[in-house]
């Protein structure tokens, strides 16, 4: 069976019905009739946490997080062996805090990363990359060009 780690970014489409919420929906539906697996890191419930509440406000941060637990997602929690893992593509790579232990995700579960994350292609693991919003494709391009 098929694994998927949903990045914040995925997770982020789905709520604000961006380019790939659509497929991450379908990943869902994969998921909730048992013909995939999806997983998230712990870190993305934060990141999805914080850019609500800093861009709609507390109430709509916890109302996210509550939604995202209910969908099906198994959720990875720090571990020794995964902290040493995303402590390294840290050290290797151009990677936020966050994306570390994200990609540590998937590299650990050998599972195909979902994302709109031009930071991730530098990174060594399975991918599929959604659809960017219009204006997050000029900033793509120009960090793939570095």
């Amino acid at each position: 069976m098929k694994t998927y780690v949903l990045d914040t970014s995925a997770l982020l489409a789905l709520r604000d019905d961006e380019p790939g919420a659509d497929r991450v929906a379908e990943l869902l539906g994969l998921a909730q009739s048992r013909k995939c697996v999806c997983l998230a890191s712990f870190i993305s419930l934060m990141e999805l946490m914080y850019r609500v509440w800093r861009d709609d406000g507390e109430a709509l941060a916890q109302l996210a997080h509550d939604q995202c637990l209910a969908l099906p997602i198994t959720w990875i929690h720090e571990s020794p062996e995964l902290l040493k893992a995303a402590a390294a593509l840290k050290a290797k790579h151009p990677l936020s805090l966050a994306d570390a232990w994200i990609a540590a995700t998937a590299e650990s579960q050998r599972a195909t990363l979902v994302h709109k994350d031009p930071e991730f292609s530098a990174v060594a693991v399975a991918q599929e990359v959604l659809p960017l919003k219009a204006a997050a494709t000029k900033r793509a391009r120009a960090v793939l060009k570095r």
